[in-house]
């Protein structure tokens, strides 16, 4: 008999006789306490399982790690786990074909085709498993390797009738059905297509996934979509927040053409090192990393183009990796596909300067002797009339080759004069609210401004800074959160009605109608 056969002979001992004693313990308990039949049989399990638990916690330890069962111990101990991967990192699933123009765009609004879809919140609650592409993808292990994996030179649809079905109905979208709007999106790429270039080849990143942005925004930097996804890359306000950019009240730097591209190629770059796949890294960008880890499970795919078939990925997603494929292809290529003579924008050409406290974005115009909105175009992420105060130092840019006047027309006009807010002094009883009515500037905005929390005691006498007049408006955001409060306070209204509701009538609505019952009754007398 092996060292092995002694423990487990051992460990079978002391389990049963480990039962045996439990089993006369609650034979006992049964008679000395007379109690019920069901109650005294409720013990005698519950200490019938906590033996047993005890037995094979036994037998386990009695296994040994020697030569015998070395194979089985080693494949239990390297199961595979899901990589790690940043929680809640994911863009905005609500994607059209471009989100939502702002009111400055005179393209019109976005793709009335294509409905959004929700908030994806599978990585809320930890780390999902991995799945890995089935199809033979892997993780490379340096980002050459997967330049030369990209979704354009990937042959799992060369001979897939899903795939191709599913992009040639994207390429004919593209090129009859919103054509004129289309146009639109490739002639203002143009902008932006070299700086994003070039952000993707310093991050090892195959270069067509510039073109993603067409239909994530149609390069618009102030693309705003219905669930507050914002800028070209169409960030939500965590994932931005997670991949270092920053969003506040002065600057929200996910419309920043630079900056967002980073954060963008960071996020691609992660994905595809989870899914070892571009095509799920794409429909993973689009509908959130742990929906797409989920849909694969669940289904038993082994690539993007099977979930095509299946329901556990919506519409959406299901077109979102196709239509990049279809724009790539005209992008490249547009007169193939009917696109003649575009009127290409411009490239973003720009020079930088830091400036060490706050200045007004007319007064960085005056000096670089342009236009606003010039000013506005190279620094989308400012939301403000100015740059952020809240920073010791900001760099702003300026057209191209405007650095050396602006530094001059800047030391002629005083500090006091190059960034403009108003004062207000407290009065007794004043409160924000009150203060918001008087001055016509919402309160979440002098909040903001002062750094306050809308709860402090405000002191008689102190100062409070507020916006100047003619100068600020509220963006998108500032709106989007006031439809969000008022819609919160509308629904807890209506819960508060409901729950009362279902109390009934309160007391003295009860007494009431018992004395109008008491006062309509008439004695009458006997003859």
């Amino acid at each position: 008999m092996t060292k092995l056969q002694t423990h487990k002979s051992d460990a079978g001992l002391l389990a049963g006789g480990l039962l045996t004693f439990i089993f006369q313990l609650g034979y006992k308990y049964i008679r000395m306490k007379r109690t019920d039949f069901l109650d005294g049989l409720a013990f005698f399990l519950i200490l019938l399982v906590l033996g047993a638990s005890s037995a094979n916690a036994d037998v386990t330890t009695a296994r040994t790690a020697g030569p015998d069962n070395f194979q089985e111990n080693f494949i239990e101990k390297t199961s595979a786990l899901p990589a790690q991967f940043p929680l809640g990192a994911q863009t905005d699933p609500n994607k059209t074909l471009a989100a939502t123009e702002t009111p400055d765009d005179k393209n019109g609004p976005s793709s009335p085709d294509l409905k959004p879809d929700h908030v994806s919140n599978d990585t809320a609650g930890g780390v999902p498993e991995t799945t890995v592409d089935k199809a033979g993808a892997s993780v490379p292990g340096s980002y050459n390797q997967a330049k030369k994996k990209t979704p354009l030179s990937d042959d799992s649809y060369a001979s897939n009738e899903t795939a191709l079905k599913a992009i040639g109905k994207s390429v004919n979208l593209f090129k009859d059905k919103i054509k004129e709007r289309f146009t639109v999106y490739l002639e203002r790429s143009a902008q932006y297509i070299e700086i994003m270039k070039e952000v993707l080849r310093g991050k090892n990143l195959p270069e067509e996934l510039v073109f993603l942005p067409i239909v994530e925004s149609g390069f618009n930097p102030n693309a705003y979509s219905s669930a507050r996804a914002v800028g070209p890359w169409q960030f939500i306000a965590s994932t931005g927040k997670r991949y270092g950019l920053v969003i506040d009240w002065w600057r929200d730097e996910r419309k920043d053409p630079v900056k967002s591209t980073v954060a963008a190629a960071e996020y691609l770059r992660d994905l595809y090192k989870m899914f070892g796949s571009w095509n799920l890294a794409l429909a993973a960008y689009n509908a959130g990393e742990g929906k797409i880890s989920k849909a694969l499970r669940k289904s038993d795919s082994v690539d993007y183009w099977s979930l095509l078939n299946t329901k556990q990925i919506r519409n959406e997603t299901k077109e979102y990796v196709p239509r990049y494929i279809a724009a790539t292809m005209i992008a490249n290529t547009p007169e193939e596909y009917g696109f003649n003579n575009l009127d290409y924008h411009e490239p973003l050409e720009y020079d930088e300067v830091t400036v060490s406290s706050p200045i007004d974005i007319d007064v960085v115009a005056k000096c670089a002797e342009c236009t606003v909105k010039e000013i506005r175009e190279a620094n989308p992420e400012l939301r403000r009339w100015s740059t952020p105060p809240n920073v010791s130092e900001y760099t702003i840019r300026i057209p191209a080759g405007s650095k050396d006047i602006f530094l001059d027309n800047l030391t002629a006009i005083p500090k006091e004069e190059r960034f403009t807010v108003e004062q207000y002094t407290l009065k007794k009883g004043d409160t924000i609210k009150k203060i918001a009515r008087k001055t016509g500037v919402p309160g979440s905005t002098i909040v903001a401004m002062n750094s306050l929390n809308g709860l402090e005691h405000l002191q008689p006498g102190n100062l409070i800074t507020l916006p100047p007049k003619g100068k600020f408006s509220p963006d998108l955001d500032d709106r989007a959160s006031f439809v969000q409060k008022v819609a919160y306070k509308k629904k807890m209204k209506d819960g508060r009605q409901r729950r009362k509701g279902r109390k009934g009538p309160s007391k003295k609505a009860g007494k009431a109608r018992g004395k109008s019952r008491g006062r309509s009754r008439v004695k009458t007398k006997r003859a």
